[in-house]
């Protein structure tokens, strides 16, 4: 049987797991809440397991780097799994979260539950506040607030430079010195993070099915960032330096195809990495993720971000397009 994500009155369960093995949100702490989220995470190494239940798993291709992509420098031993990132799958597993709440709070309502429904919006908003400063880490404002502290630790570490100089204290001054010129290069740094959130173009949508240019597995984006994001130890393992646009690009959350890499679920992929299939891409596509982050698919057989991922990354609503000489076809069939 399948796992998935199913939407129900009242509550969001992991369809193949134990509803009753989960805590209540409406009795959890501030920080229950950050632990209870990623448990799902253990979610990761079951998901195989459950989903291929009574399936015989045949790999369609070696997911080993091919000759002739973008990388430069030494990569032999790099896999798909090289991009894979627990950072992206606790994201979206945070974003189920909030769905699960919403619905838990609006069934309270429609059962006038009210202290319970009250409860749970208090809930929410915790968990909310914490998403917001993890997106706001991860995004242009925190780039633009800490652009403006170290703005302001410059000018003090050039008033006491300046002090120790008067003061004939020169080897405090040569360390200010130095010390200014070290949060200089950190605010060169977060100005240009701050620009790239700006001014960044992103060439894929969210729910639009992609390939990988290197492992060639099928993927779905369901969520992006203007650069990465990633730790610099991720970064060192997924050789993103030796891309030819490296870090400062746009980096996209893609949800791997279970029947074309199992083990990988999510993986963090650069822009430059990621084609469009062509033709289109209108097969059937596996993830147990899918059910609470899109609607559907539409006529080109990409999927419908549901509303409140759209609003989480601020992207507009995409309208597919139709061949009118296939309507035009049919109509005369």
């Amino acid at each position: 049987m399948l796992t998935s994500a199913l939407i129900h009155p009242g509550r969001i369960v992991i369809y193949g797991t134990n509803p009753a093995s989960g805590r209540d949100p409406r009795f959890m702490s501030g920080s229950q809440v950050a632990v209870w989220s990623k448990r799902f995470s253990l979610w990761n190494y079951t998901v195989q397991s459950q989903f291929l239940k009574g399936q015989a798993y045949v790999p369609r291709r070696s997911r080993r780097v091919r000759v002739g992509c973008t990388f430069k420098g030494d990569i032999r031993g790099l896999d798909a799994r090289s991009e894979h990132s627990e950072s992206a799958n606790e994201d979206i597993l945070f974003f189920f979260f909030q769905l699960d709440m919403t619905t838990r709070a609006q069934y309270a309502l429609n059962l006038e539950q009210y202290d319970i429904a009250q409860q749970l919006r208090d809930k929410l908003n915790e968990v909310e506040n914490e998403v917001i400063r993890q997106l706001d880490s991860r995004r242009g404002s925190t780039a633009k607030s800490k652009l403006q502290d170290l703005s302001i630790h410059i000018l003090r570490l050039r008033s006491q430079m300046q002090i120790a100089i008067e003061n004939e204290n020169y080897a405090l001054a040569a360390k200010l010195r130095d010390d200014i010129s070290k949060v200089e290069a950190e605010s060169i740094a977060a100005s240009a993070k701050a620009l790239a959130y700006d001014s960044v173009q992103y060439k894929f949508r969210l729910g639009q099915k992609v390939r990988h240019k290197i492992f060639d597995y099928r993927g779905v984006i369901c969520g992006m960032d203007p650069v990465c994001c990633e730790s610099s130890s991720w970064i060192e393992t997924a050789k993103i330096n030796q891309l030819s646009r490296g870090s400062a690009q746009p980096f996209y959350q893609v949800l791997v195809d279970i029947y074309e890499d199992p083990s990988l679920l999510v993986a963090y992929v650069p822009q430059e990495n990621l084609l469009l299939p062509n033709p289109p891409d209108t097969a059937r596509f596996e993830h147990p993720y899918t059910s609470f982050l899109f609607y559907g698919t539409d006529t080109a057989g990409d999927f419908i971000p549901v509303e409140q991922l759209r609003e989480k990354y601020n992207r507009p609503r995409h309208e597919a397009s139709f061949d009118l000489d296939d309507e035009d076809d049919e109509q005369d069939a």
